[in-house]
C-alpha cells in the first residue's frame, strides 16, 4: 500500500473473485459498511451453525437437506475467515 499502510481486507470480493482492500484510516463510509456488513455475517454464521445443530439431531435429514446446509456452512466459515483474517491483521498493525 501507501506510506506503510496496511490495507483493510473488505468482506467481499471483486466480481473476478479476488480481495478487495481499503486503505484509509478506518473512519469512512466503506469502513463503516464493511463493519456492518462483517456483523451481519458473523450473526448469520451463528444463525446457520444453530440451523445445522438442530438438521443433524433430525433422524430422518435427507442427503439433500445435509448437502444444503453444508454448502451455506462452507459460505460461512469462508465469509467468517475473511474477517478474522481482516481483524487479525489489523489487531497486529495496531500493534507495531
Amino acid at each position: 500500500m501507501t506510506d506503510g499502510q496496511v490495507g483493510r481486507l473488505l468482506p467481499w470480493t471483486s466480481t473476478e473473485g479476488k480481495p478487495c482492500y481499503l486503505v484509509g484510516d478506518g473512519t469512512g463510509y466503506v469502513s463503516r459498511l464493511a463493519d456492518d456488513i462483517e456483523d451481519l455475517q458473523l450473526d448469520m454464521a451463528g444463525d446457520l451453525l444453530g440451523h445445522a445443530t438442530e438438521l443433524l439431531a433430525e433422524p430422518r435429514v435427507t442427503s439433500g437437506e445435509l448437502r444444503y446446509v453444508a454448502l451455506r456452512l462452507t459460505e460461512s466459515l469462508r465469509d467468517v475467515t475473511r474477517v478474522a483474517e481482516s481483524r487479525g491483521a489489523r489487531l497486529r498493525a495496531g500493534s507495531h
